[in-house]
């Protein structure tokens, strides 16, 4: 929580086409919205090039008018955390159609964990309890699963490969951490990481059910500015 802006920010600001004072919104509603961790973000981005503000919606939005506020930005972040509890609170809102309006004019999209997962169709979570479960119920704008901590948690692995195999979940992709999947549109267009060694994966189910992963191209993006 009190790392500054690294390379990902960055490379989502070039994806954007705003390199100077690039406005970026960060959403913590998988967690509750804390006070601690959005204070923590606004002390991370200071005095960097970014103009950071955040949306908050427990116990009330923090802005009048959330449509205009996200519209505005650049780079919309989100946090990680319960990715079940962030796309019902979205939905309560309606804040997932306007984050699909801004996706389509142009906002870049973002985040990790439950960040990542959320746009996608689903992936393995623990929003229900320790032993991981899947999630079906995302946002489904990109028609892929999503395997986040691929490398970190040990369950993770084994448990995409056994939701994929009974098509449970869809063919997607996985990342360890430090990776990260970039699409335009709904396309993939590359995978990328922040350290080297960091590796995205694509998995596809086989006809006999059996999981087919194979490891991706990752490009590793350039060291940020200090």
């Amino acid at each position: 929580m009190s790392l500054r802006p690294g390379a990902i920010h960055y490379f989502a600001a070039e994806l954007a086409n705003a390199r100077e004072a690039p406005k970026i919104c960060v959403l913590n509603q998988a967690t509750g919205d804390p006070e601690a961790q959005i204070g923590a973000a606004y002390a991370a981005f200071a005095g960097s090039e970014f103009a950071m503000s955040h949306l908050q919606l427990f116990p009330m939005p923090n802005v009048d008018d959330i449509r205009a506020h996200i519209l505005a930005q650049d780079i919309v972040w989100v946090g990680g955390g319960s990715v079940a509890n962030l796309c019902a609170v979205w939905r309560v809102h309606g804040l997932d159609e306007i984050l699909y309006e801004a996706w389509q004019a142009g906002v870049v999209m973002a985040g990790v964990s439950a960040g990542s997962i959320c746009w996608h169709t689903g992936g393995t979570t623990d929003s229900y309890g320790l032993q991981l479960r899947e999630f079906t119920d995302g946002l489904g704008w990109l028609p892929y699963s999503n395997g986040v901590h691929y490398d970190a948690e040990e369950q993770r692995r084994p448990k995409m490969h056994e939701l994929i195999g009974r098509g449970v979940l869809p063919d997607g992709y996985a990342t360890e951490e430090g990776a990260g999947l970039v699409y335009r549109g709904t396309t993939l267009a590359e995978a990328v990481a922040d350290r080297e060694g960091a590796l995205a994966y694509e998995l596809r189910r086989a006809p006999d059910g059996s999981v087919v992963e194979t490891t991706l191209p990752t490009r590793v993006l350039p060291v940020p500015p200090n």
